[in-house]
C-alpha cells in the first residue's frame, strides 16, 4: 500500500532529491545497461523509503528526527544546489554532529540497499546487476510439490489457541531446535513457538531483499540503539540456522576451560563436552567435503600464504548428496538446494516426526509463573492478513530460546531472570575490508560464502583475538557499507564489484552491552566498543586485513570508514602510511560500518545469581522450570562462529531437563 501521509510534500520532494544525490544519474558516453544514467528515483527508491518509515519498523521518534533532517536540508538549499553542491552540503551535515551524521547515514544506507537489491517483479533481476557483474539467481526455486513442507503447523482456529504440553520451547533456531528435537524423541510432549514464518526450499528465490523481509528479524533492518553496530539474525522456523553461512567451528579449548573454571559449567573442558559436540556434529553432518574455495577465498589464502600465517578449510553442516557450489553462494537468502542441514531439516524434523506441535508467526510476550515456578507462556499469533489470536501454552517446563537479542526481553517483560537479565551482551563485532583486483574476477556468489579462514590471531592476549574469514555476496549490503565520497565515486566502486574481494574480521569481544526494553516492551540493544582490549584488537585486525590484501596483490583497498580514502597501488603512498590512517581512524557510530551476526551472553549461565541468569545447566536461578536454550546462555563470547557451540550447550541443557 502506498503511503502518502508520513511526509509533507516538501519533505517528500527533499527525500527524492536526497536519494538522487546519493545515487545520481551520470552522463557517460558508454552506458550499455543504463547503470550510470539511472538515479535512485528511477527505481522508486524514495517511495520505498517512505513506505518503510510508515511501516512501524522505526519508532515514531526516529521518524520525526528524519523529518527534521529533511526540513533542515531543504532550508540549507538542497533542492536548488547542483550535484557537487548537494554532496558538499551533505558532507557538511555529516561533519556537524552525531545526530545529523546518524540521520544522513541511515538514509544513505537504506537508499543504497534498495537501489542495488530491489528486484524487478517481472524478471527477478535488478537492472543494476549486469553493470556491477552480479549474476542474480542461479536457478528457480523448486515447486511446492518437489519441495513439500514436512512439518505440520498448528494455527489458531479463532481468536484464541490454548495448548497443554510437557515442554514449550520459545524459538526454533540452533538452540531451541536442538532442545525440541532431543526432548521430543525421548518421549516428551513438546510445543515449539516461533516468531517468524515457515519457509523452505520452495520459498527461497536467491534474492537479497525478499529474503531479508521474510527470513530475518525486523526485515533485516536492525541495529544497536546508537547505530554503532548493525544487527542481523534470523526470524523463521529454523532461526539463524536457515540463513547462516554454515561455518561449524568447535568451541576453543581455552574458552571451554574458562567457562568451567570461572562460571561453573561442569564438564565443559573435558571428554563429556567432546561427546556432546560429536553428537550434534554427526546430526548436522559436519564435513569439509562441501567447502569449495571460490576466487575470493583463494585470494585470502594467497594473502595468508604470503604472510606466512594459518589458513585452513572450513567444516560445514551440509548434505553432500544435494550440495551444489553453483547455488551455495546464495545460502544467506535460504538454501534452495536443501543441502544446508540447519535445525529445520534435522532437529525440528526429528521433533515433528516424534509428535511435537509447532505454532509459527507467534510472538511470545510473557512467561507464565505460578507459585514461583514455570507454568507456560502467552503470546500473539498474527497471520499474513493481519488477523491476530491469543496463544496460551500451559507447561511445567519453559525453554526460552528466542536468541540473545530477544530472550532477555522476554524475561524482562515477565519480571524474571534476576539482575543480570539482559546484561553481558556480546556481539562478535565484525567488519570487512574490500579490495579491487584489476582483471581478476572474484566470483563471491559461487560456492559457500565461508569455506576458508585464518585462526592465526584467535588468541592474541588472554584468550582474546579475532578470526579472518570471507563474506556472503550481497550487493545491497555491499552498497550500503562501502564509503560514499560522492555519487560518481560510489558508482565507480560498485561497478568493480566483480573484481572485488572482501576479507572479514570477527572479534571475540571482552567488553559487553545490554538488552533492555522500552515502554512497549520491545527489546533495546545498547553496545559500545569501549573496552580497551577490544578497541586495540579490532584496530589491529583492520590493519591485518589491509596487509593481506596488499600481499595478495590488490590494486585498490577500501575500508568501511566514512572518511578514509582508499589505498591505490602505484599512487606513491607507502602502505605503512595507509595502515596508520586505517589504524587511527574513528570507530564511533556511523564513522565506520560495524556488523554483528553473532549475539551471545545476555541471559548467561553461571554460579552467581548476581551476575548470571541461569545456573550452569541452564535453569533460571530465580524461577524453577524456566531454562535458557540459546546463545544468550554463553558466559562470555565464544570467539568462533557460534552455531555448533549453541547446539552443543542446548543438547547439554536438554539432557539436564530430561534428567530433572
Amino acid at each position: 500500500m502506498t503511503v502518502t501521509v508520513v511526509l509533507s510534500e516538501v519533505q517528500r520532494a527533499t527525500l527524492a532529491r536526497l536519494c538522487d544525490t546519493f545515487v545520481p544519474a551520470i552522463a557517460r558516453d558508454e552506458d550499455p545497461t543504463g547503470f550510470w544514467g539511472r538515479a535512485a528515483s528511477d527505481l522508486g527508491v524514495p517511495q520505498v523509503v517512505e513506505d518503510h518509515l510508515a511501516s512501524g519498523a522505526i519508532p515514531e521518534e526516529g521518524v520525526e528526527g528524519l523529518r527534521q533532517l529533511l526540513d533542515a536540508l531543504a532550508a540549507q538549499g538542497l533542492m536548488e544546489a547542483d550535484q557537487a553542491g548537494r554532496e558538499a552540503l551533505l558532507h557538511g551535515f555529516m561533519d556537524s554532529g552525531p545526530d545529523a551524521l546518524a540521520g544522513v547515514a541511515a538514509l544513505r544506507g537504506l537508499t543504497m540497499l534498495l537501489f542495488y537489491a530491489i528486484p524487478d517483479p517481472a524478471t527477478g533481476q535488478n537492472p543494476n546487476w549486469p553493470a556491477i557483474g552480479y549474476p542474480g539467481p542461479a536457478s528457480a526455486a523448486p515447486s511446492p510439490q518437489d519441495a513439500p513442507k514436512t512439518i505440520a503447523i498448528t494455527r489458531p482456529p479463532a481468536d484464541e489457541l490454548v495448548l497443554e504440553t510437557d515442554v514449550v520451547v520459545v524459538g526454533s533456531g540452533s538452540g531451541g531446535g536442538v532442545i525440541a528435537g532431543t526432548l521430543a524423541t525421548q518421549g516428551r510432549d513438546v510445543v515449539v513457538l516461533e516468531a517468524g514464518g515457515y519457509y523452505n526450499e520452495a520459498d527461497f528465490h536467491q534474492l537479497e531483499l525478499p529474503a531479508y523481509q521474510t527470513l530475518y528479524r525486523n526485515g533485516g533492518f536492525d541495529g544497536t540503539a546508537d547505530g554503532s553496530v548493525a544487527l542481523m539474525t534470523g526470524s523463521n522456523l529454523g532461526g539463524g540456522s536457515t540463513i547462516n553461512w554454515t561455518n561449524c567451528l568447535r568451541t576453543y579449548p581455552w574458552v571451554r576451560e574458562e567457562w568451567e573454571r570461572d562460571h561453573g559449567l561442569e564438564g565443559l573442558a573435558g571428554a563429556e563436552f567432546d561427546r556432546i559436540l560429536d553428537v550434534v556434529s554427526e546430526r548436522v553432518n559436519v564435513t569439509d567435503r562441501c567447502s569449495d574455495w571460490n576466487p575470493n577465498t583463494q585470494t585470502l589464502g594467497a594473502g595468508c600464504e604470503a604472510a606466512g600465517i594459518d589458513f585452513r578449510r572450513v567444516t560445514r553442516n551440509a548434505d553432500e548428496a544435494t550440495y551444489s557450489p553453483e547455488t551455495a553462494g546464495f545460502m544467506g537468502f535460504g538454501d534452495q538446494s536443501g543441502a544446508k542441514l540447519g535445525t529445520l531439516k534435522t532437529w525440528l524434523q526429528d521433533a515433528a516426526d516424534a509428535g511435537a506441535r509447532f505454532v509459527v508467526d507467534c510472538r511470545v510476550e510473557r512467561v507464565l509463573v505460578e507459585h514461583g515456578r514455570a507454568a507456560g507462556v502467552e503470546g500473539t499469533y498474527t497471520d499474513e492478513e493481519g488477523r491476530t489470536a491469543r496463544v496460551v501454552v500451559r507447561a511445567p517446563t519453559v525453554v526460552v530460546a528466542a536468541g540473545a537479542l530477544d530472550t532477555p526481553a522476554l524475561l524482562l517483560r515477565s519480571g524474571i531472570g534476576g539482575p543480570a537479565a539482559g546484561d553481558y551482551l556480546r556481539l562478535h563485532p565484525a567488519t570487512a575490508v574490500s579490495a579491487i583486483y584489476d582483471g581478476r574476477p572474484q566470483k563471491g556468489w559461487w560456492g559457500p560464502p565461508q569455506s576458508g579462514l585464518s585462526m592465526e590471531y584467535a588468541n592474541i592476549e588472554d584468550g582474546y583475538g579475532y578470526l579472518i574469514e570471507t563474506s556472503h555476496s550481497s550487493p545491497g549490503v555491499a552498497g550500503s557499507a562501502l564509503p560514499w565520497a560522492g555519487g560518481a565515486d560510489h558508482k565507480e566502486l560498485m561497478s568493480r564489484s566483480a573484481e572485488t574481494a572482501s576479507f572479514v574480521l570477527l572479534l571475540r569481544d571482552r567488553g559487553h552491552g545490554r538488552v533492555s526494553i522500552d515502554k512497549a516492551g520491545r527489546a533495546v540493544h545498547e553496545y559500545a566498543m569501549t573496552d580497551e582490549l577490544d578497541d586495540r584488537l579490532f584496530r589491529r585486525g583492520l590493519v591485518e586485513l589491509c596487509r593481506l590484501h596488499e600481499l595478495a596483490g590488490a590494486d585498490r583497498i577500501v575500508t568501511f570508514h566514512r572518511a578514509v580514502d582508499p589505498w591505490l597501488r602505484g599512487s606513491g603512498e607507502a602502505f605503512a602510511d595507509f595502515a596508520t590512517r586505517v589504524h587511527d581512524a574513528p570507530l564511533t557510530p556511523y564513522e565506520h560500518a560495524t556488523f554483528s551476526l553473532h549475539h551471545m551472553g545476555s541471559a548467561r549461565m553461571g554460579k552467581d545469581p548476581a551476575t548470571s541468569v541461569a545456573n550452569p545447566w541452564g535453569e533460571l536461578h530465580d524461577t524453577p522450570g524456566v531454562w535458557i536454550g540459546d546463545g544468550s546462555a554463553f558466559p562470555t563470547a565464544s570467539g568462533t562462529n557460534p552455531m555448533l557451540t549453541i547446539m552443543a550447550l542446548a543438547r547439554r541443557t536438554a539432557e539436564a531437563i530430561a534428567a530433572a
